[in-house]
């Protein structure tokens, strides 16, 4: 089951795409929103191993510098309602946990007004076969790339 609000953040429709993260009150640049969660597969493991319930149409997956990937849609939290735009208000961090594992935080880049929706920028790593074109963006800034693909 996914927690659709935390205290920071309310989920909605979004105009840029089906549900999308909302500020709850007016949050200050470096807010931590919260922790991306969700099913966490190994490197070793790799998601592709449990592909039983994975929507080709929606995935909130979330691959991690050490190779292990977070899948939100499994366990995960209202966090992963973020849109894309190329022009993000809020930023995916890493930081190594007392257990030393990673955990994805969540924080704004910028000052966010209350009722605004949060954005990350997705920044995909596409197989060299595919293109661009592939991942359209409909975040509508003015400094759209046209991609979610991350920039070349």
């Amino acid at each position: 089951m996914t927690v659709n609000a935390t205290p920071l953040l309310r989920v909605r429709r979004s105009a840029i795409h089906g549900r999308g993260a909302f500020a709850r009150r007016d949050l200050p640049q470096g807010t931590h929103l919260g922790v991306y969660a969700g099913r966490r597969y190994s490197a070793a493991q790799g998601v592709e191993e449990d592909w039983s319930g994975w929507d080709g149409g929606m995935t909130y997956l979330f691959a991690l510098s050490d190779g292990s990937t977070i899948d939100g849609a499994q366990g995960g939290n209202a966090t992963r309602h973020l849109n894309h735009a190329c022009e993000p208000n809020c930023q995916a961090v890493e930081e190594v946990g007392p257990d030393g594992v990673i955990v994805l935080c969540i924080v704004t880049l910028v000052a966010v007004k209350a009722g605004d929706e949060l954005f990350i920028d997705y920044g995909l790593i596409i197989d060299e076969s595919e293109s661009p074109a592939d991942y359209p963006c409909g975040c509508g800034m003015a400094s759209c790339r046209g991609s979610m693909a991350a920039r070349a």
